[in-house]
């Protein structure tokens, strides 16, 4: 093999890297400079902005937008769809991995395949549900629909990551004198604890970003959620598009989010790849 041949071989897999990276983030980089361009220059297809203005960060939050109420109504829904998909997939997915009763393949195989129904086709019935029983304009209304799509695949992530969990653990734990509840509570979790901190920051991403459900089920621009509000923002006149102000608010909407998943990288690595053997 020829020495240009080789170093070819060493080389292309950076090409490669840097060139899916590049079209990976080139869209994130032009919304953070179009946020930074003034009001004016929104069409200006340079790279690098003439002049760096905050007036599209400061539009977000004025002008009767209600964006940090918004940002406030997103945090809540994500969190405690977050913190109930936590609870209750946990304890299914340790029930599906441990015990041992018929059809237990076929429950966990039900439970993935619900994942597979488009969310759109359930819009309908639970547009009706919501409305019969009152609950438009209230978080339980975007609450339920996102537990309801995000915990099927909490459970399967989870019940593959109990799966690997040694049962001599526990055994060893309840020799000592725990109680099962003790040995699950004491030994099990902590054990599991990257795989539950990796379903923790997946279930919030996709219940943040969740739009659909959240532009259905909600009419007061006082309940709805970031995504909603950047969608419904207009310009000065009230009908022009104002792509500068959305551009920042998908700024600060997505930017806590990549931060986070940078700060704990390792360990949503580590829960999607770690066992319980070290």
């Amino acid at each position: 093999m020829s020495a240009v041949a080789a170093g070819a071989r060493k080389v292309l897999p950076y090409v490669g890297i840097a060139a899916v990276v590049l079209y990976c983030l080139a869209p994130f980089y032009w919304m953070i400079v179009s946020a930074f361009r003034r009001p004016q220059d929104q069409f200006d297809n340079s790279i690098v902005p003439v002049r760096w203005s905050l007036e599209n960060f400061a539009a977000v939050f004025g002008g009767g937008n209600g964006f940090g109420r918004a940002l406030v109504n997103s945090f809540v829904v994500a969190g405690i769809t977050t913190v109930l998909t936590l609870v209750v997939g946990v304890f299914t997915a340790y029930a599906l991995a441990r015990l041992t009763f018929p059809f237990k393949n076929a429950v966990l195989g039900i439970i993935i395949g619900t994942t597979m129904f488009p969310g759109i086709s359930q819009l309908i019935p639970l547009l009706e549900l919501f409305t019969d029983i009152g609950w438009i304009n209230t978080y339980q209304a975007m609450i339920l629909p996102s537990l309801g799509f995000a915990l099927p695949l909490t459970v399967w992530l989870l019940t593959a990551f109990f799966r690997q969990l040694p049962f001599e653990l526990e055994q060893a734990a309840m020799v000592d004198g725990c109680t099962r509840g003790q040995a699950f509570r004491k030994v099990v979790v902590p054990l599991a604890a990257p795989g539950v901190f990796t379903t923790a920051i997946l279930t919030f991403i996709a219940a943040w970003n969740e739009f659909i459900i959240a532009l259905s089920v909600v009419n007061k621009k006082e309940m709805q959620t970031a995504t909603v509000a950047i969608s419904k923002f207009t310009g000065v006149s009230g009908f022009d598009q104002p792509f500068g102000t959305q551009m920042a608010a998908g700024v600060i909407v997505t930017v806590p989010l990549v931060v986070v998943v940078l700060i704990f990288q390792r360990r949503i690595v580590a829960g999607l790849t770690a066992g319980g053997v070290k």
